[in-house]
C-alpha cells in the first residue's frame, strides 16, 4: 500500500487509503508525520484519519488547524485528473506535488494575428446579419423609422425650375402633356362637368429623347412639389420592404399635394407578373396598382412613369385608370435636331461657320443626350486647341468620335494596306457618285476610327423615313463597290479581307 502511495502522490484515495490502514494497525505517528510532510494529497477522509491519529497521540492540542485547511483546500480545488496531467516529471524519483508553497506556474499564449482577424471578421459578420434582419423587420412592420438607414420621403429640391422651352425636338408631347399642367394649375376648370383627373402619364420612348427633363419641366411649369425615384429601389431581397416603400412614397405624396411622381424605368417594378416571379415583385407592383386605381382615390397625386420597353409593362399597370395617356417621344427629325442643337449651343462661343442645319442633316438617328454629347466634346475639343470660338471642324469631329470612335493616329499601316484600304473607299465612293438612288456622299477618309480602316459618309437630304426599290439596290451597289474595285486593280486571288467589314 505504502509503495502504491508513493508511487501516486497526488491520488487522494490511495492516501487514504493507506493511512486508514497505518491507523488501524497503530501507526499513528507515521500518519501524523506523512500528512504534515506536505507532499501527498489529502481530502476529506485523509484529514478525517489524520485528526484521528492526533487524538490517540495527545498532539490535538498543537495542531495549526489554519495552515491544515489550506493545505487541505489546495488539493481541494483541482480534480485529480487536472493534478495528474500537470504533475511536474524530473529526473528523480519522487515527484514535485502541487502545494500554496509550491505552486504551478502557467504561461498564457498570446493569440496569433490570423486568429484575432478571423475573430473580428466573424464578430462583424454575425453583428451585420443581425442588423440588416432588425432593420427589414422593423421596416416591414412600419416601425423602421431610426433604425433604418431610409431617411423620410420628400420631394426633391430643383436646382433649377424646367419649362417647356427647355425641351426641344419633341413638340408634339409637350402639347399633349399642357393639360396635365392645367389639370396641376386649375383644377376646377375640368371637373366642374364631372371629369376627373388624370391618375398617370407613361412617356415612352428610347433612350434620351427626353423623358425625364420633360417631367421635370410638368413639374416647373405648374410649380409642384415633384417626387423621383428610380424602379430599382423599390426591388429588395425582403419580402415587404419593396411594397411598404410605395405605401410610403405615396403617403408622403397625399401630403404635399397636388403633386407629381415620376418613376424613371418603370418597367423595373411594372413587369407582366409571372406565377413564377418572387413573392416581393408581385406584392411591390400590387401595392402600386392600388395606390394608383385602388379603393382609397388619390386625388391631385399624378404619376409619370418613363420606360424604353412599353411592351413589358403588366397590362393592368398600363389601362385606363392608372396610366391615361401614353404620350411617344420618338427621335427627334432634322428640325428637331436644329432646336436641340440651338439649345445646348446658346451658351457656348461659335464661330460664323458652323452651319446647325448641316450638322442636324449629319445625325441622323441620334437623340437629344447624343447631340449634347458632341456640343460637349466639341468645346472640349476647341478648349484644348486653345480656340476661343467652337469651328464647324469641332463639331464634325465630335460627331465622328461618336459614331465611329476616335482616330488611330499611332497605328502603324504598312503602305500596301493603305493602298488596299484607299481602291476600296475609292470603289464605294465611285458607285455612290455614279449609281441613280444613292445618297450623296458626305466624306471619304482612310483614317483609321474604330475597327474601320477606312469609311465613305453618306448623307440624306432629309430624314429618310421610307425607301423605294431604287434607293435599296443602290445601296447594296454602293457596298459592293469596294470589292469591285478591289478585284479590278489586284484580281480576284488578291481581295483582301477588308470586304467583310
Amino acid at each position: 500500500m505504502q509503495a502504491e502511495a508513493d508511487a501516486q502522490p497526488l491520488n487522494s484515495k490511495k492516501q487514504y487509503v493507506l493511512l486508514s490502514h497505518l491507523n488501524a494497525k497503530g501507526g499513528f505517528d507515521d500518519v501524523i508525520s506523512r500528512v504534515e510532510s506536505g507532499k501527498f494529497a489529502i481530502d476529506d477522509s485523509g484529514t478525517k484519519e489524520y485528526l484521528k491519529a492526533l487524538v490517540a497521540t495527545d498532539k490535538i492540542n498543537n495542531l495549526d488547524l489554519q495552515n491544515l485547511m489550506r493545505s487541505v483546500h489546495s488539493f481541494k480545488e483541482v480534480p485529480n485528473k487536472e493534478l495528474e496531467r500537470t504533475r511536474l516529471t524530473s529526473s528523480s524519483s519522487n515527484p514535485v506535488p502541487v502545494t500554496l508553497s509550491k505552486p504551478i506556474i502557467v504561461a498564457m499564449q498570446e493569440p496569433t494575428f490570423l486568429s484575432q482577424v478571423w475573430k473580428v471578421i466573424r464578430i462583424a459578420v454575425f453583428s451585420i446579419i443581425g442588423f440588416s434582419a432588425l432593420s427589414a423587420l422593423l421596416e416591414e412592420k412600419g416601425l423602421g423609422k431610426g433604425v433604418s438607414l431610409h431617411s423620410e420621403i420628400e420631394p426633391q429640391a430643383q436646382k433649377r425650375k424646367y419649362k417647356f422651352e427647355d425641351v426641344r425636338g419633341v413638340d408634339e408631347a409637350k402639347e399633349d402633356l399642357e393639360e396635365i399642367v392645367e389639370f396641376l394649375k386649375n383644377p376646377e376648370r375640368f371637373t366642374r362637368l364631372g371629369g376627373k383627373l388624370p391618375k398617370g402619364v407613361l412617356l415612352i420612348g428610347p433612350p434620351g429623347t427626353g423623358k425625364t427633363l420633360l417631367a421635370r419641366a410638368i413639374a416647373g411649369e405648374a410649380d409642384v412639389p415633384f417626387f423621383y425615384c428610380s424602379g430599382s429601389e423599390f426591388d429588395e431581397m425582403f419580402v415587404g420592404v419593396g411594397a411598404r416603400r410605395v405605401r410610403d412614397l405615396f403617403n408622403a405624396a397625399k401630403k404635399k399635394q397636388p403633386c407629381i411622381i415620376f418613376i424613371d424605368e418603370i418597367d423595373g417594378i411594372g413587369g407582366v407578373r409571372n406565377p413564377k416571379d418572387p413573392n416581393y415583385c408581385q406584392m411591390t407592383l400590387n401595392q402600386l396598382l392600388v395606390e394608383m386605381d385602388g379603393f382609397a382615390q388619390n386625388e391631385g397625386v399624378i404619376v409619370i412613369g418613363a420606360t424604353n420597353f412599353p411592351e413589358l409593362l403588366d397590362k393592368a399597370l398600363i389601362r385606363p385608370g392608372r396610366f391615361d395617356k401614353h404620350v411617344n417621344l420618338p427621335l427627334p427629325d432634322i428640325k428637331g435636331r436644329i432646336k436641340i442643337l440651338e439649345a445646348h449651343i446658346k451658351d457656348i462661343p461659335v464661330s460664323e461657320d458652323v452651319d446647325l442645319s448641316t450638322l442636324a442633316r449629319n445625325t441622323h438617328g441620334l437623340s437629344g443626350a447624343d447631340l449634347a454629347n458632341i456640343v460637349n466634346q466639341a468645346a472640349l475639343k476647341a478648349s484644348v486647341e486653345g480656340k476661343r470660338e467652337v469651328e464647324m471642324y469641332h463639331l464634325e469631329y465630335a460627331r465622328d468620335k461618336i459614331l465611329m470612335g476616335s482616330e488611330r493616329k499611332s497605328s502603324v499601316i504598312e503602305e500596301a494596306n493603305r493602298r488596299s484600304v484607299a481602291f476600296h473607299e475609292s470603289g464605294h465612293a465611285l458607285v455612290a457618285m455614279l449609281t441613280k438612288g444613292a445618297l450623296p456622299i458626305h466624306k471619304a477618309t482612310i483614317m483609321p476610327r474604330g475597327k474601320a480602316l477606312g469609311m465613305v459618309m453618306q448623307l440624306p437630304e432629309n430624314d429618310m423615313l421610307n425607301w423605294s426599290k431604287e434607293q435599296l439596290l443602290a445601296t447594296l451597289d454602293v457596298c459592293m463597290g469596294g470589292r469591285v474595285a478591289e478585284e479590278f486593280i489586284f484580281g480576284k486571288e488578291h481581295v483582301s479581307t477588308g470586304i467583310l467589314i
